[in-house]
Protein backbone atom coordinates (compact mmCIF):
# COMPACT_ATOMS: atom_id res chain seq x y z
CA UNK A 1 0.00 0.00 0.00
CA UNK A 2 1.35 3.24 -1.01
CA UNK A 3 2.34 6.23 1.71
CA UNK A 4 -0.65 8.46 2.34
CA UNK A 5 -1.00 12.09 0.35
CA UNK A 6 0.00 15.00 2.20
CA UNK A 7 -3.80 15.78 2.49
CA UNK A 8 -4.82 12.69 4.69
CA UNK A 9 -5.09 14.19 8.16
CA UNK A 10 -2.65 12.94 10.50
CA UNK A 11 -5.48 11.91 12.94
CA UNK A 12 -6.42 9.15 9.74
CA UNK A 13 -2.80 8.60 9.04
CA UNK A 14 -2.21 7.52 12.70
CA UNK A 15 -5.81 5.59 13.41
CA UNK A 16 -5.25 3.53 9.97
CA UNK A 17 -1.65 2.92 10.48
CA UNK A 18 -2.32 1.31 13.76
CA UNK A 19 -5.41 -1.35 12.48
CA UNK A 20 -3.79 -4.98 12.94
CA UNK A 21 -3.97 -6.94 9.38
CA UNK A 22 -7.33 -9.22 9.29
CA UNK A 23 -6.71 -12.69 10.27
CA UNK A 24 -8.63 -14.72 7.23
CA UNK A 25 -8.43 -17.85 9.14
CA UNK A 26 -10.55 -16.44 12.08
CA UNK A 27 -13.25 -18.23 13.58
CA UNK A 28 -16.20 -16.44 12.88
CA UNK A 29 -17.03 -16.58 17.18
CA UNK A 30 -13.88 -14.68 16.86
CA UNK A 31 -14.40 -12.35 14.09
CA UNK A 32 -18.29 -11.31 15.68
CA UNK A 33 -16.19 -10.99 19.48
CA UNK A 34 -13.73 -8.55 17.68
CA UNK A 35 -16.37 -6.69 15.70
CA UNK A 36 -18.12 -5.94 18.89
CA UNK A 37 -15.13 -4.70 20.62
CA UNK A 38 -14.62 -2.06 18.14
CA UNK A 39 -18.02 -1.20 18.43
CA UNK A 40 -17.77 -0.71 22.05
CA UNK A 41 -14.68 0.82 21.49
CA UNK A 42 -16.22 3.19 19.04
CA UNK A 43 -19.09 3.66 20.99
CA UNK A 44 -17.28 5.40 24.44
CA UNK A 45 -15.19 7.31 22.06
CA UNK A 46 -17.86 9.02 20.29
CA UNK A 47 -20.40 9.72 23.35
CA UNK A 48 -17.64 11.76 24.61
CA UNK A 49 -18.47 14.07 21.35
CA UNK A 50 -22.32 13.47 20.97
CA UNK A 51 -24.89 13.63 23.29
CA UNK A 52 -26.94 10.52 22.69
CA UNK A 53 -29.49 8.42 24.58
CA UNK A 54 -29.10 4.45 23.00
CA UNK A 55 -31.42 1.72 23.68
CA UNK A 56 -32.29 -1.40 22.78
CA UNK A 57 -35.49 -1.97 21.66
CA UNK A 58 -37.62 -3.75 19.06
CA UNK A 59 -39.40 -2.94 15.47
CA UNK A 60 -42.15 -5.68 14.49
CA UNK A 61 -40.12 -8.27 15.94
CA UNK A 62 -36.49 -7.35 15.12
CA UNK A 63 -34.50 -6.34 17.64
CA UNK A 64 -33.50 -2.84 17.60
CA UNK A 65 -30.80 0.06 18.93
CA UNK A 66 -32.47 3.53 18.95
CA UNK A 67 -30.87 6.44 19.26
CA UNK A 68 -32.36 9.54 20.60
CA UNK A 69 -30.43 12.74 20.63
CA UNK A 70 -30.41 15.24 23.49
CA UNK A 71 -31.15 17.99 21.90
CA UNK A 72 -34.05 17.21 18.66
CA UNK A 73 -34.62 18.79 15.50
CA UNK A 74 -38.23 20.81 15.32
CA UNK A 75 -40.68 18.54 14.50
CA UNK A 76 -38.16 15.53 14.86
CA UNK A 77 -41.32 13.08 16.22
CA UNK A 78 -42.41 12.79 12.51
CA UNK A 79 -39.44 12.22 11.06
CA UNK A 80 -37.45 8.83 11.32
CA UNK A 81 -34.11 7.68 10.56
CA UNK A 82 -33.54 3.73 9.74
CA UNK A 83 -30.09 2.13 9.57
CA UNK A 84 -29.04 -0.97 8.24
CA UNK A 85 -25.07 -1.88 9.99
CA UNK A 86 -22.27 -2.81 7.91
CA UNK A 87 -20.04 -6.32 8.53
CA UNK A 88 -20.11 -8.05 5.42
CA UNK A 89 -23.66 -9.89 6.88
CA UNK A 90 -21.97 -12.20 9.31
CA UNK A 91 -21.46 -9.24 12.29
CA UNK A 92 -22.11 -5.81 13.56
CA UNK A 93 -19.38 -3.64 12.29
CA UNK A 94 -21.52 -0.50 13.07
CA UNK A 95 -24.59 -0.15 14.83
CA UNK A 96 -23.43 2.25 16.98
CA UNK A 97 -20.33 4.09 15.50
CA UNK A 98 -22.57 4.59 12.20
CA UNK A 99 -25.66 6.09 14.36
CA UNK A 100 -24.62 7.79 17.15
CA UNK A 101 -22.82 11.15 15.30
CA UNK A 102 -25.68 10.93 12.62
CA UNK A 103 -28.75 11.14 15.40
CA UNK A 104 -26.90 14.30 16.90
CA UNK A 105 -25.98 16.03 13.65
CA UNK A 106 -29.76 15.36 12.66
CA UNK A 107 -31.27 15.97 15.31
CA UNK A 108 -33.61 13.11 14.31
CA UNK A 109 -34.10 9.73 16.14
CA UNK A 110 -32.03 6.50 14.63
CA UNK A 111 -33.30 2.91 14.57
CA UNK A 112 -30.85 0.47 13.86
CA UNK A 113 -32.07 -2.98 13.01
CA UNK A 114 -30.54 -5.95 14.25
CA UNK A 115 -31.47 -7.92 11.16
CA UNK A 116 -30.98 -11.59 11.38
CA UNK A 117 -27.10 -12.26 9.75
CA UNK A 118 -25.47 -15.38 7.71
CA UNK A 119 -24.34 -17.70 7.69
CA UNK A 120 -27.31 -18.88 9.93
CA UNK A 121 -29.25 -16.92 7.74
CA UNK A 122 -29.31 -16.27 4.28
CA UNK A 123 -30.98 -14.05 1.75
CA UNK A 124 -33.66 -13.21 2.17
CA UNK A 125 -34.01 -13.37 5.90
CA UNK A 126 -32.06 -10.06 5.96
CA UNK A 127 -34.44 -7.89 3.95
CA UNK A 128 -36.88 -9.69 5.52
CA UNK A 129 -36.04 -7.86 8.65
CA UNK A 130 -35.39 -4.91 6.72
CA UNK A 131 -39.10 -4.60 5.37
CA UNK A 132 -40.83 -5.52 8.63
CA UNK A 133 -38.93 -2.67 10.22
CA UNK A 134 -39.77 -0.17 7.36
CA UNK A 135 -43.35 -1.22 7.42
CA UNK A 136 -43.78 -1.15 10.85
CA UNK A 137 -42.63 2.86 10.68
CA UNK A 138 -44.75 3.25 7.87
CA UNK A 139 -47.46 2.58 10.91
CA UNK A 140 -46.57 6.08 12.37
CA UNK A 141 -44.64 8.13 9.85
CA UNK A 142 -45.41 9.41 6.25
CA UNK A 143 -42.75 7.73 4.00
CA UNK A 144 -41.85 11.02 2.99
CA UNK A 145 -40.53 11.46 6.55
CA UNK A 146 -38.23 8.22 6.48
CA UNK A 147 -34.79 7.49 5.17
CA UNK A 148 -32.98 4.73 4.98
CA UNK A 149 -29.13 4.25 4.84
CA UNK A 150 -26.08 2.08 5.60
CA UNK A 151 -22.74 1.25 5.14
CA UNK A 152 -21.13 -1.61 2.98
CA UNK A 153 -23.46 -4.98 4.28
CA UNK A 154 -26.26 -1.96 5.30
CA UNK A 155 -25.64 -0.43 2.07
CA UNK A 156 -26.50 -3.57 -0.03
CA UNK A 157 -29.57 -4.30 2.69
CA UNK A 158 -30.98 -0.41 2.17
CA UNK A 159 -30.82 -1.02 -2.24
CA UNK A 160 -32.04 -4.15 -1.70
CA UNK A 161 -34.65 -3.50 0.17
CA UNK A 162 -35.61 -0.56 -2.37
CA UNK A 163 -35.80 -3.13 -4.61
CA UNK A 164 -38.45 -5.38 -2.58
CA UNK A 165 -40.15 -2.08 -2.18
CA UNK A 166 -40.78 -1.83 -5.82
CA UNK A 167 -41.63 -4.97 -6.08
CA UNK A 168 -44.28 -5.03 -3.15
CA UNK A 169 -45.60 -1.97 -4.48
CA UNK A 170 -45.07 0.19 -1.38
CA UNK A 171 -44.12 3.49 -0.35
CA UNK A 172 -40.48 4.65 -1.15
CA UNK A 173 -38.47 6.62 1.73
CA UNK A 174 -37.82 9.80 1.06
CA UNK A 175 -33.89 9.49 0.57
CA UNK A 176 -31.26 6.52 0.52
CA UNK A 177 -27.79 6.43 1.98
CA UNK A 178 -25.79 4.08 -0.46
CA UNK A 179 -22.64 4.31 1.12
CA UNK A 180 -19.66 2.03 -0.10
CA UNK A 181 -22.21 -0.90 -1.56
CA UNK A 182 -22.58 -3.54 -4.01
CA UNK A 183 -25.47 -3.48 -6.30
CA UNK A 184 -24.04 -6.03 -8.77
CA UNK A 185 -23.25 -9.26 -7.53
CA UNK A 186 -22.86 -11.08 -10.71
CA UNK A 187 -19.25 -9.25 -11.60
CA UNK A 188 -16.16 -8.11 -9.36
CA UNK A 189 -15.52 -4.32 -9.33
CA UNK A 190 -12.46 -2.97 -10.81
CA UNK A 191 -11.04 -1.99 -7.74
CA UNK A 192 -11.37 -5.14 -6.09
CA UNK A 193 -8.70 -6.02 -8.84
CA UNK A 194 -6.35 -3.63 -7.73
CA UNK A 195 -7.02 -3.62 -3.54
CA UNK A 196 -7.82 -6.85 -2.66
CA UNK A 197 -5.51 -10.07 -2.50
CA UNK A 198 -5.29 -12.00 -5.74
CA UNK A 199 -8.54 -14.41 -5.89
CA UNK A 200 -10.86 -12.51 -3.74
CA UNK A 201 -14.13 -10.51 -4.64
CA UNK A 202 -16.51 -9.36 -2.88
CA UNK A 203 -19.62 -11.13 -3.91
CA UNK A 204 -17.56 -14.34 -3.19
CA UNK A 205 -16.65 -13.33 -0.01
CA UNK A 206 -20.48 -12.94 0.99
CA UNK A 207 -21.91 -16.14 -0.50
CA UNK A 208 -23.03 -16.90 3.05
CA UNK A 209 -25.51 -14.38 2.58
CA UNK A 210 -26.29 -15.16 -0.66
CA UNK A 211 -26.43 -18.77 -0.96
CA UNK A 212 -27.89 -20.21 -4.35
CA UNK A 213 -29.44 -17.23 -5.21
CA UNK A 214 -29.95 -15.82 -8.92
CA UNK A 215 -27.07 -13.03 -8.04
CA UNK A 216 -28.80 -11.32 -11.73
CA UNK A 217 -32.15 -11.36 -9.66
CA UNK A 218 -32.88 -7.49 -8.99
CA UNK A 219 -33.87 -7.88 -5.96
CA UNK A 220 -30.33 -9.45 -4.91
CA UNK A 221 -29.17 -7.28 -7.38
CA UNK A 222 -30.23 -3.59 -7.76
CA UNK A 223 -28.56 -2.55 -10.73
CA UNK A 224 -31.19 -4.76 -12.60
CA UNK A 225 -34.34 -2.89 -11.02
CA UNK A 226 -35.92 -0.31 -12.57
CA UNK A 227 -34.44 2.28 -10.74
CA UNK A 228 -36.23 5.48 -12.14
CA UNK A 229 -38.90 4.50 -9.26
CA UNK A 230 -35.95 5.19 -6.13
CA UNK A 231 -35.59 7.72 -4.49
CA UNK A 232 -32.89 10.52 -4.26
CA UNK A 233 -29.46 8.96 -2.81
CA UNK A 234 -26.29 9.69 -1.98
CA UNK A 235 -23.47 7.41 -1.86
CA UNK A 236 -19.64 7.05 -0.54
CA UNK A 237 -16.39 5.56 -0.87
CA UNK A 238 -12.86 5.99 -0.59
CA UNK A 239 -10.24 5.71 -3.42
CA UNK A 240 -8.40 3.45 -1.40
CA UNK A 241 -12.30 1.39 -0.96
CA UNK A 242 -12.58 -2.04 -2.68
CA UNK A 243 -16.24 -1.49 -3.72
CA UNK A 244 -15.65 1.69 -5.10
CA UNK A 245 -15.83 0.79 -8.79
CA UNK A 246 -19.32 -0.92 -7.74
CA UNK A 247 -20.33 2.03 -6.19
CA UNK A 248 -19.39 3.97 -8.62
CA UNK A 249 -21.34 1.75 -11.17
CA UNK A 250 -24.32 2.23 -8.57
CA UNK A 251 -24.21 5.83 -8.84
CA UNK A 252 -24.48 6.04 -12.82
CA UNK A 253 -26.78 3.79 -12.95
CA UNK A 254 -28.71 5.97 -10.75
CA UNK A 255 -28.14 9.15 -13.11
CA UNK A 256 -28.95 6.87 -16.31
CA UNK A 257 -31.97 6.06 -14.50
CA UNK A 258 -33.19 10.03 -13.52
CA UNK A 259 -32.60 9.19 -10.02
CA UNK A 260 -31.33 12.60 -8.36
CA UNK A 261 -28.27 10.45 -7.37
CA UNK A 262 -24.83 11.92 -5.20
CA UNK A 263 -21.33 10.51 -5.05
CA UNK A 264 -18.80 11.83 -2.73
CA UNK A 265 -15.17 10.10 -2.64
CA UNK A 266 -12.77 10.65 -0.01
CA UNK A 267 -9.10 10.87 -1.32
CA UNK A 268 -7.46 7.68 0.04
CA UNK A 269 -9.50 6.42 2.66
CA UNK A 270 -10.16 2.74 2.89
CA UNK A 271 -13.45 1.03 2.64
CA UNK A 272 -15.83 2.17 5.51
CA UNK A 273 -13.59 4.28 7.38
CA UNK A 274 -15.97 6.51 9.27
CA UNK A 275 -17.16 3.20 10.71
CA UNK A 276 -13.88 2.60 13.02
CA UNK A 277 -12.03 5.37 13.09
CA UNK A 278 -12.00 9.36 14.78
CA UNK A 279 -10.37 11.43 12.00
CA UNK A 280 -11.43 14.59 10.79
CA UNK A 281 -12.10 12.46 7.87
CA UNK A 282 -14.69 10.44 9.67
CA UNK A 283 -16.47 13.50 10.65
CA UNK A 284 -16.86 14.95 7.52
CA UNK A 285 -18.45 12.39 5.97
CA UNK A 286 -21.09 11.92 9.10
CA UNK A 287 -21.32 16.00 7.93
CA UNK A 288 -22.35 14.69 4.08
CA UNK A 289 -24.93 12.02 5.27
CA UNK A 290 -26.59 14.00 8.37
CA UNK A 291 -26.54 17.17 5.53
CA UNK A 292 -28.35 15.10 3.35
CA UNK A 293 -30.37 13.57 5.18
CA UNK A 294 -31.80 16.94 6.86
CA UNK A 295 -32.55 17.77 3.04
CA UNK A 296 -34.58 15.05 2.27
CA UNK A 297 -36.88 15.49 5.56
CA UNK A 298 -37.61 18.43 4.92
Amino acid sequence: MPDFPASVSPEARAALSAIPPQNPNASLADARAFADKVQAHMRDVQLKKYDVAIEEGESAGVPCRIFTPKQVAPGAAERLLINFHGGGFRLDSGSYSENIPIAVLTGVRVVSALYRMAPEHKFPAAVDDALAVYKDALKTHDPKRIVIYGTSAGGILAAQLLARLRAEKLPMPAAAGLFTMIADWTVPGDSEASFVAKGFTAASSMKSYSGDHDLADPLMSPLYDDLSAYPRALLIAGTRDELLSHTVRFHLALLAAGVDARLAVFEAMPHAHWAYIDAPEADQAFELMARFFKEALT
